[in-house]
């Protein structure tokens, strides 16, 4: 499924994206860009990452997402599945990077039809599937 997911998808935001170039999530941002993926980067603080117009929060976004990417920690995951089923346009999957699990979250979202997919790095497992 995780295949298909990414095969599938063109929009990724990602919750979380750093702009400084030694942070995961800015390599994770920059590969998803460099194999033709659009990202969608949230952070409070910036403006522009990657040449990209940033995005506050979740709500503020007004494109399709098809993958929501998060890099926050475990204690954070289940408030973000709350927010992405009050969302209007319901991303197709939540994925939360490596080291990061909430089962409540994994429940809420796929009892609600969103895709979860958590402790996995998005980059690693594209390169895996794709290369």
């Amino acid at each position: 499924m995780i295949k298909e997911i990414l095969q599938a998808s063109k929009n990724i935001a990602i919750l979380g994206l750093s702009n400084d170039i030694n942070k995961p999530s800015y390599m994770v941002g920059e590969y998803l860009l460099n194999n033709g993926y659009n990202i969608i980067p949230i952070h409070p603080k910036y403006d522009e990452i990657l040449g990209i117009k940033t995005y506050k929060s979740l709500q503020e976004i007004d494109v399709r997402i098809d993958i929501l990417n998060v890099f926050r920690k475990s204690e954070a995951i289940f408030g973000i599945a709350q927010e992405v089923l009050a969302l209007k346009n319901k991303p197709k999957c939540m994925w939360v990077q490596l080291g990061i699990e909430s089962k409540e979250s994994k429940e809420l979202l796929e009892n609600s039809d969103i895709f979860y997919v958590e402790n996995l790095c998005i980059k690693l497992e594209h390169k895996r599937l794709f290369r």
